[in-house]
């Protein structure tokens, strides 16, 4: 045994994980180290892994008073007394967290109670840590000591790099992240999100549940494989793996009844029994293979996040009950009394709210424009639409088809190209077709980012729609513009290809790009065509020249 082993039950521990392989670390550069975290360079060396640990980690920018191995020691007495570890109170910011023992042994597991309080003592401002008492056992395994083990965790506390962000300490960023792991399955996880709005009254409920995932069901063999990669390149990881479990979870699961009464129970049973279908390898694997945004691309997203439940008056006091009461689920916000559509029906419209970005459920859906009240007039359409940021365009044809597309930009950008047709929007926006089967079709640069690339323009349009498309000037974001990780901007696209996704003139309006498809509404309001692009075997949204039998544009109302 090592140095290291103080806390461990080792009876418990997989024999592999004791190894003690000649290996040493003696790279420094990001790429190397990062190549060596995901292929498990020291997960077989229980000593190369504490040693690897306290490297990076004592690395972590942090504040200029930081409490210490040495503060520890000299306030654990003090805040636990003579107290039997097993019975202290865990501090309220876990919020009942599970605080899993992860084969330490029986010091082990009092330690993990001891350190969270001295935590608690030097971190006031920390009001939601769920993922606490689960960091402090997984580090425990690689310290010598509790004190040793305090001041790494407090180190990761006390990261005071704006870009490298590692665990939550609050409900508003906590709360944010799981709004925006729900956008990201709405994105990457298509089919598992179908499944979830299908079986649950509120999928935000479930998607809560992806921390503790990772930070207490997975099992102690998974989480280290986790934190390695975790600790080098930070919280993009715990995304990609909290994706790749769903994935998994719906591969393994898809057609199989439920096994509880609650969704939320089937996911963290498969978790906490991953071994019997996928080991930490191909766990991994599949995360990495997920083709997820930037780093900073997600940081915005997770900021458009925070600042809507700051406008509803979320705080860092509150408890999850207020959020819940205030994100209405689907079939609160899409209620039977208070919604009256003529083109869709109550259930296809939380379809359809299901796959909006979740700052958005938090809103009731609100009838801006309709053909039939409002008339045929694309100048009075966009006086009832502009002002207002998203809206949802609905078309039903003479021929009973029904699409549409959620925008995600104030039709008011329009005038910014003056008079010429330009382009606006962000890659949040997404076309869809409900009649004769439904379809979602995604923003064609977000589904194959492939093709984000330069040094290629795109082959000419085929089709007046498209040519418009491909005509059209991309002018620049504003730079006050909260523009959640997906504008053009943010894409290295050549100028000239359809990058964003709506436009609007006196003469018509083309909304764009999703998955090749485009729709072209004449001024009149009457027709309408489409131009489809065969590379990704998708259906054509409609017809490719229809007529118009009634149109509406939805708005989102607080």
């Amino acid at each position: 045994m090592d140095e290291y082993s103080r806390f461990v039950d080792w009876d418990k521990m997989d024999a592999g994980a004791q190894s003690q392989d000649a290996k040493d670390l003696t790279c420094i550069e990001f790429q190397e180290l990062k190549q060596l975290a995901r292929q498990g360079y020291w997960a077989k060396n229980h000593s190369l892994r504490a040693k690897v640990y306290h490297k990076l980690i004592s690395n972590i920018p942090c504040r200029t008073v930081t409490p210490d191995a040495n503060v520890y020691r000299d306030i654990v007495v003090k805040i636990v007394g003579k107290r039997n570890s097993s019975s202290l109170p865990l501090p309220e910011f876990v919020d009942n967290s599970l605080v899993p023992t992860y084969c330490l042994n029986a010091e082990g597991i009092g330690a993990v109670r001891k350190i969270i309080l001295c935590v608690a003592n030097q971190f006031p401002d920390i009001s939601f840590c769920p993922a606490l008492p689960s960091v402090i056992a997984l580090l425990l395994h690689y310290s010598k000591d509790e004190a040793e083990c305090f001041e790494q965790v407090c180190r990761i506390l006390a990261c005071n790099d704006p870009s490298k962000r590692l665990i939550d300490q609050t409900f508003l960023a906590f709360e944010s992240s799981c709004m925006t792991f729900g956008d990201l399955v709405n994105k990457y996880c298509q089919a598992a999100h179908k499944l979830m709005v299908a079986v649950s009254e509120d999928v935000l409920e479930v998607y809560s549940d992806w921390q503790r995932w990772l930070f207490g069901e997975l099992p102690m063999a998974y989480i280290a494989r986790v934190f390695d990669v975790f600790l080098v390149e930070g919280y993009k990881v715990l995304y990609r793996v909290a994706l790749a479990l769903l994935k998994f979870f719906h591969k393994v699961r898809a057609g199989q009844p439920l096994e509880s009464d609650s969704i939320q129970q089937d996911i963290r049973a498969f978790v906490r029994d991953i071994a019997k279908s996928v080991s930490p390898e191909r766990l991994l694997e599949k995360a990495f293979a997920i083709r997820l945004f930037s780093r900073k691309e997600i940081q915005l997203l997770q900021m458009a996040n925070e600042k809507a439940l700051q406008q509803k008056g979320i705080t860092v006091k509150q408890k999850r009950l207020c959020v819940v009461f205030l994100r209405q689920n689907v079939h609160l916000a899409v209620h039977a009394e208070n919604f009256k559509s003529e083109i869709v029906s109550v259930k296809e419209m939380r379809d359809i709210w299901s796959w909006i970005p979740e700052r958005f459920a938090l809103c009731q859906p609100l009838l801006l424009f309709t053909t039939l009240e409002h008339g045929c007039s694309l100048s009075r359409f966009y006086s009832h639409s502009e002002g207002h940021e998203p809206t949802l365009l609905l078309i039903k044809t003479t021929a009973k088809e029904v699409c549409g597309a959620y925008l995600s930009t104030d039709w008011s950008e329009r005038r910014r190209g003056g008079n010429k047709l330009s382009f606006f929007g962000t890659g949040e926006c997404f076309v869809f077709r409900l009649q004769p089967e439904v379809e979602r079709y995604e923003w064609v640069i977000i589904k194959h980012p492939e093709l984000a690339t330069t040094g290629s323009e795109p082959e000419g349009p085929s089709s007046p729609a498209a040519s418009m498309l491909a005509s059209s000037s991309v002018p620049a974001e504003p730079s006050d513009r909260l523009s959640p990780f997906l504008s053009a901007r943010h894409f290295n696209l050549p100028s000239k290809s359809a990058s964003m996704f709506m436009a609007g003139s006196s003469e018509c309006i083309i909304v764009g790009g999703g998955d090749g498809q485009a729709l072209y509404l004449d001024a009149d309001l009457n027709h309408g065509r489409t131009s489809h692009c065969n590379t990704f075997n998708n259906q054509p949204l409609c017809s490719e020249s229809f007529q118009i039998s009634v149109l509406e544009v939805w708005g989102f109302r607080d």
